[in-house]
């Protein structure tokens, strides 16, 4: 009854929050958790691939919170439609860096790929919750929100993997990226801004 409700009242709140979603979870499992293999497998070792990956998630640890304060003070839709457009422009170029250059263009790839992925979480999470109302957003959020991470967060680092294995294309997993921000801007572009 809860989801049947939250689908007939809330269709649009739904899809948003599953967009939302998506690409939050594509940039976090691509742009994050995905990044020490590639790393390892563009020809690093595994520590230093595990050392290039921990300064980006320091990185992120600190470019979060700005995040989470600049959609405080603009609004959540003009900071995730900005992210939005990074995720679709840059991940192409990014892999690319880092599978071709020097340490320290890795540690600038892997730092902006996280920052933006970690940008896309600070806002997603209250963005996601403020498209419901208090009553039907646990479940609102359950099908949009999980739904989205179970689809687009799960399965991608070993989709990135086969993808790059397979073409020998090293910015395939940044097309993957790319793709879904693509796609998931004209629905993003329709979110009601929802900050006090």
């Amino acid at each position: 009854s809860p989801i049947r409700q939250i689908l007939r009242t809330h269709p649009g709140a739904v899809a948003r929050t599953f967009a939302i979603s998506a690409l939050g979870s594509i940039t976090y499992y691509v742009g994050i958790t995905y990044v020490p293999a590639f790393l390892h497998a563009s020809g690093r070792s595994e520590g230093q691939a595990l050392w290039l990956s921990t300064v980006a998630a320091v990185a992120v640890i600190g470019a979060t919170p700005v995040f989470g304060l600049l959609s405080d003070r603009w609004g959540r839709r003009p900071v995730l439609l900005g992210l939005t457009a990074l995720s679709a422009l840059l991940p192409l170029s990014l892999f690319a860096l880092m599978a071709d250059t020097t340490a320290v263009g890795v540690i600038v790839a892997a730092v902006v790929l996280a920052c933006v992925a970690g940008g896309i979480s600070a806002v997603a999470a209250p963005a996601t919750a403020e498209q419901f109302p208090g009553e039907g957003r646990v479940s609102g959020l359950a099908l949009g929100v999980t739904m989205a991470t179970a689809f687009f967060g799960g399965a991608t680092p070993w989709l990135a993997q086969w993808w790059v294995e397979r073409s020998g294309w090293a910015a395939a997993p940044g097309a993957m990226i790319a793709l879904v921000a693509v796609l998931v801007l004209p629905v993003l572009w329709t979110l009601p801004e929802t900050v006090p």
